[in-house]
């Protein structure tokens, strides 16, 4: 293969080329000044200069969140012994998908898919991989947001009540507008990069409030009459509960539908190619993410046993400082982690409004869309803030696909390893076990929906 060099927006031009350079010239090398005028505009695209460590931050904010304080509610779901081994599988399985995006975002000489359906598009055609991809990409991505509305609100009351218990409780739709006027400002930062502060502060937090979750279960210990039994006392209570428990999990590893986005900030080189300190950077949040699930979810249903809410803040009452911190933590959080997975839906709707729909890109533009989306999202949270049960439902029907199997099934299309090697299998192992975590967990997600919408008061 010839040597290539880099292009001005760190694509690669191969500056000698095979004979058959023609079956896999990339499209972007042959722009027209309007083209690469808006892809400088549009989010992705627009800035290529991260560093490693911002592959670390993001990923961090985009994984740990709302997740981590149900784990310990999933435990006593799914019990002791199946519980860990889905927690310890479910961390192997999407670090190995992890690692075949990173892989596959320049697999093709001279082009780097930086969107995930840009990736499916070249696995599966141009229409097909659009069909594929983008549905399930904004039903997690817009679900996350939904859901990070409702749990920063859910937080900002939590907070509230605890540093002023005699003052008037407000309704939950009022906490989660308060937070959605912060989104209302930092909607407006153009691209990753831009974000990037954001990002890192809520890194911070998600390791500072996991810590105090389960350091404040330590200190309260193991509670009176602890049980660990299955909390529900008929059988399909419990199987329902399970699949719920699956979708909680699968919520908690998330982080896949940014990947690419966040990697495409990446400068590349073919000496130096994006997939090196973007790999490092993963390496670097999964150890992190491992530090913040884990204890979280086994010591707190250690403590908790069968009786742990579902946020396991809420169990925790004392002290009350410390609690009121976490939930503020948390607040901070989510913030940066709605950002994160709003930026690629506000990439989609720009790229639709610039490319399709003939819209000149403006700072215009940009304002309307972006609030348009960020009001919506706030609207469907007032009218479903129930967030035990949206974890269940979005982690199996969402984040299963694009999280556990998807990057495998691309993985054999396009590299297409031989039956029964050892590629062939893990592969179809993982792409098994995220079939039934789709199949399965929203049943159990929905069903708790239906629930929590029966029994809840929006004075509560």
């Amino acid at each position: 293969m010839g040597t290539q060099a880099p292009n001005d927006d760190n694509s690669f031009i191969p500056t000698s080329a095979p004979a058959d350079y023609e079956s896999y010239k990339p499209t972007n090398i042959e722009r027209t000044a309007e083209e690469k005028a808006i892809d400088d505009w549009l989010p992705i695209t627009s800035s290529r200069n991260a560093k490693w460590w911002y592959s670390a931050f993001h990923n961090v904010t985009a994984m740990v969140g709302a997740g981590v304080l149900s784990l310990p509610s999933a435990m006593a779901a799914l019990g002791w012994g199946p519980g860990v081994v889905i927690l310890i599988l479910s961390w192997l399985i999407t670090l190995y998908t992890l690692w075949q995006m990173v892989e596959m975002h320049e697999m093709v000489p001279g082009k780097r898919f930086d969107r995930y359906h840009e990736l499916g598009q070249h696995a599966f055609g141009e229409k097909l991989g659009l069909y594929i991809v983008v549905p399930q990409q904004l039903v997690c991505e817009v679900g996350v947001n939904i859901v990070y509305m409702v749990t920063g609100g859910k937080s900002l009351k939590k907070f509230h009540e605890t540093v002023c218990g005699s003052c008037q409780k407000l309704k939950l739709t009022y906490f989660i507008m308060i937070f959605a006027s912060v989104h209302f400002v930092l909607s407006h930062l153009p691209n990753f990069n831009s974000i990037s502060g954001v990002s890192l502060a809520a890194a911070v937090m998600s390791l500072s409030y996991s810590t105090i979750a389960w350091t404040a279960s330590v200190h309260k210990g193991v509670q009176e009459d602890v049980q660990y039994g299955y909390k529900a006392t008929t059988t399909p209570g419990t199987v329902f509960n399970f699949f719920t428990a699956l979708g909680d999990v699968a919520f908690a590893y998330a982080g896949h539908n940014v990947v690419l986005e966040i990697q495409a900030t990446i400068p590349s080189t073919p000496d130096k190619p994006s997939k090196g300190p973007m790999w490092k950077g993963v390496l670097i949040a999964y150890f992190v993410v491992a530090l913040c699930y884990f204890p979280v979810a086994l010591i707190g249903y250690r403590m908790f046993g069968n009786s742990v809410e579902d946020n396991i803040l809420i169990s925790l009452e004392r002290p009350a400082w410390l609690i009121a911190m976490a939930n503020m933590f948390v607040v901070v959080h989510v913030i940066g982690s709605y950002q994160i997975y709003a930026m690629p839906v506000f990439d989609m709707i720009e790229t639709v409004l610039v490319k399709k729909l003939w819209f000149k890109p403006s700072t215009t533009l940009r304002f309307i869309s972006r609030n348009i989306y960020v009001a919506l999202t706030m609207f469907v949270a007032i009218t479903f803030p129930f967030f035990g049960g949206l974890l269940g439902f979005f982690g199996g029907f969402a984040f299963a696909p694009t999280t556990y199997f998807l990057p495998c099934i691309m993985w054999l299309a396009i590299y297409k390893p031989k039956k029964f090697s050892l590629s062939w299998c893990a592969n179809w192992i993982c792409i098994t076990l995220g079939l039934l975590l789709m199949t399965l967990s929203p049943i159990g997600g929905l069903r708790n929906i239906i629930n929590q919408a029966k029994n809840y008061h929006f004075y509560s």
